[in-house]
């Protein structure tokens, strides 16, 4: 099996531990490198070396348990259904709760290698202040496991909960990773790819009878919300419009490149995969937890040509289909978690396939400003560009239009950024207002701050 010098060096690094004495080894790999095949990998030179009888994975969802499961029944040749003959299983962590009552004698009667993926789902250093995963976790599995291999492509949590089985350093309380392979080490070594993070921003937006200059302006100093611009009618057409072109673009060198976009709801999924379909004649699919057997459309999505997908949350994490290329952050779960797991889906590397780039799109919100700002500050030898978009002048009433002006030079360089100005000939696509009353107005032009590597 030809592994990546990261996985090979972690399988080591993990096997060199448990040997040791340490029953748990945390490993950091950035979304897209391949946490799963090493995962796999360890198993295989455990299994190999006669050290465990059986591996038990779990994950977050139904649709990830079923990529583990094939990643490792392909890599040991045994099967992972967790019947008679089989190496063992794969579950979701939903199951633990689900099946409380299970005793998991297995683990007292046998040496099992227990693989946790995305443990960060899992919340908690003891019992009582656990969530319902980390609580059983911490109750039935981790004193009686030979062997635990906890992953994670995003060490924290959303809340203040400690990881469970995690180790923290004092005194600023960071969490403790045994093997670490950050983005910057995977787009160097083209285990991932670039990272490109767009910012959709607006520079007048009308409020009743106030205006303001940005996004952020409006969400501080007005009563409107973040969820008012994704279910604003010309701010989804436009970041949809942009999107869309953007794949088209991407998929003259790779036909089968695919999007996802990430909304807020079920209702708001509905209207973005309407708009897709009708506006932009775009092939794609809508994947919740409402659809009949939504494991098989994605597994559908993974092999086929279909332009987008369209989730809440179902693709943000752990899913792997390596022919997105770009995301599109329409939900209002703003956590540095998760807008990391949903660029993640755009990173991940395709043999014999033009792979420099993956894109990710969203509104200049403030906190997903800070978090493409921090990703940005993680390669740092890549510089970050702001570039203005310079619209074509859009008229909002019969008598009189409304031209702002770009914003100057001396604006970008106070926020540390390189400008670039473009022209008419390379403009984005002007917005079309919607006739029906609207809470508040995008009457200036569109702009974006790029994050992105050269």
């Amino acid at each position: 099996m030809n592994l990546r010098l990261w996985q090979l060096d972690c399988v080591r690094s993990a096997k060199k531990s448990f040997l040791s004495g340490q029953k748990n080894f945390l490993s950091l790999a950035t979304p897209g490198a391949g946490k799963t095949v090493m995962a796999a990998a360890l198993a295989k030179s455990l299994l190999d070396d006669g050290l465990i009888d059986y591996v038990i994975c779990f994950a977050p969802s139904k649709s990830v348990t079923m990529a583990i499961a094939e990643t490792f029944t392909n890599v040991l040749n045994r099967g992972m259904d967790g019947v008679i003959g089989d190496v063992g299983a794969v579950y979701t962590y939903q199951f633990l709760v689900m099946n409380s009552s299970k005793n998991w004698q297995i683990l007292r009667n046998h040496r099992v290698l227990l693989v946790f993926d995305e443990i960060h789902h899992a919340g908690g250093a003891v019992e009582a202040l656990a969530n319902a995963w980390g609580r059983e976790i911490l109750a039935k599995l981790k004193d009686n496991a030979t062997f635990i291999l906890s992953m994670t492509g995003t060490p924290w949590r959303s809340d203040s909960t400690p990881v469970t089985l995690a180790r923290y350093i004092e005194p600023d309380s960071r969490i403790a990773c045994d093997y670490t392979y950050g983005l910057t080490q995977a787009v160097r070594d083209g285990v991932c790819r670039v990272p490109e993070i767009c910012l959709f921003d607006n520079s007048s937006l009308t409020v009743g009878d106030e205006r303001y200059s940005s996004i952020t302006d409006a969400l501080e100093n007005s009563d409107i919300r973040y969820a008012d611009i994704l279910e604003n009618t010309d701010a989804l057409h436009y970041i949809l419009k942009q999107a869309v072109g953007k794949l088209k673009t991407v998929r003259l060198t790779h036909s089968d490149a695919a999007g996802v976009v990430v909304a807020k709801s079920i209702e708001h999924a509905r209207q973005i995969l309407n708009i897709l379909r009708h506006k932009y004649q775009q092939t794609a699919v809508l994947v919740t937890y409402q659809e009949h057997n939504p494991e098989e459309i994605i597994e559908r999505f993974r092999h086929d040509k279909t332009q987008w997908i369209v989730s809440i949350s179902m693709v943000s994490e752990g899913t792997d289909i390596p022919r997105l290329r770009l995301c599109v952050h329409l939900s209002t779960v703003r956590t540095e978690l998760f807008f990391r797991q949903v660029l993640g889906r755009a990173l991940r590397v395709m043999p014999h396939v033009s792979n420099k780039k993956g894109w990710l799109y969203t509104f200049a919100e403030p906190r997903l400003l800070e978090f493409a700002e921090r990703i940005q500050r993680d390669l740092p030898e890549h510089k970050c560009k702001l570039v203005t978009m310079m619209e074509i002048e859009e008229e909002f009433d019969k008598s009189a239009s409304i031209k702002i002006p770009p914003i100057s030079e001396g604006q970008a360089k106070s926020t540390g950024l390189e400008l670039e100005l473009l022209d008419e000939n390379n403009t984005m696509s002007d917005v079309t207002l919607d006739a029906t009353p609207l809470l508040f107005r995008l009457d200036g032009q569109f702009r974006h701050e790029v994050f992105s590597i050269f």
